[in-house]
């Protein structure tokens, strides 16, 4: 399935266990095909596992994709972009949402391009309590280094005016 441009869905976190970890109760559909989905929300309410809820605070634009063990979310801040990338499964979608698990790695980058992987801890005690495959913790080693290599090349959302480019488009479509 793919969802039509301006397209409203909702975006489901899960982990390994098959236990849910987060939902985002919208997003807007910018772009899709069989190998990736680009959605932009703002203001979007956040739904986490104990039932507690947030809203986003500044715009994002996010790249979900069919083949690769990570997403992408851009993050338009009054300082500039940033970005938090999510080492997480290749996504699935239904009438439901769009789907994926997310496997505790994260990397977050600044505006100048300087980051960090985040949350080593939280995926080794994951990945033992879990009993994650060795299949499973080889290809999330060598996705992360694949999603490294974007971010230094700054490749694909790594091009600031190209995350500039679809938020017009998020802007131009709201209703």
């Amino acid at each position: 399935m793919i969802p039509k441009i301006f397209e409203d869905i909702q975006i489901q976190s899960y982990k390994h266990d098959e236990t849910l970890h987060r939902i985002w109760e919208k997003a807007t559909v910018l772009y899709a095909d069989d190998e990736v989905i680009i959605v932009a929300n703002h203001r979007t309410k956040v739904i986490e596992s104990n039932g507690r809820f947030w809203h986003t605070r500044e715009p994002s634009v996010s790249w979900f994709y069919k083949n690769n063990w990570f997403n992408i979310i851009a993050i338009l801040k009054k300082e500039g972009m940033h970005y938090y990338c999510n080492i997480a499964s290749p996504y699935v979608i239904d009438e439901e949402a769009l789907k994926y698990i997310d496997y505790d790695l994260d990397v977050k980058v600044l505006s100048d391009f300087s980051y960090n992987t985040l949350d080593r801890n939280e995926y080794n005690k994951h990945k033992n309590k879990m009993d994650y495959p060795q299949e499973l913790k080889v290809i999330l080693e060598a996705e992360l280094k694949v999603l490294k290599q974007m971010i230094e090349a700054k490749e694909g959302p790594f091009n600031v005016e190209l995350v500039n480019e679809w938020y017009q488009v998020y802007c131009g479509g709201k209703r």
